[in-house]
C-alpha cells in the first residue's frame, strides 16, 4: 500500500468535504468489491498448489502411505488426509 497526498489526488471541493470528517489522519480507501482478486489469481500459487495436491492424491491412490507423504511434503498427517480425502 502506498502513501499519496490528498491534495494531489482529490479535487479541492471533495478534499474540503473529506476534511469535514477527518483531518491529519491516515485513511484507508479500499478497492471496490469487483476489483478484488481471489487468492492466487495474480500469481501462479493457486495452480502450483493444485498441481501439488493432484500429485499427492495420485501417489496416495498408487499405495503411498499418508505418513510417507507427510514426510515427503513436510505436512502433518492431518493435512495430507485433508488433501487426499477431498473430492475435488
Amino acid at each position: 500500500m502506498k502513501y499519496s497526498k490528498a491534495e494531489s489526488i482529490f479535487p479541492e471541493e471533495l478534499l474540503r468535504i473529506i476534511q469535514e470528517y477527518v483531518q491529519g489522519e491516515l485513511v484507508y480507501i479500499p478497492k471496490p468489491k469487483e476489483a478484488h482478486l481471489k487468492w492466487g489469481e495474480k500469481t501462479e500459487s493457486k495452480s502450483r498448489v493444485s498441481a501439488r495436491n493432484a500429485e499427492i492424491k495420485s501417489l496416495f491412490r498408487n499405495g503411498v502411505r499418508i505418513e510417507e507423504l507427510a514426510d515427503r511434503y513436510f505436512f502433518s498427517c492431518e493435512s495430507i488426509k485433508k488433501i487426499v480425502y477431498t473430492k475435488n
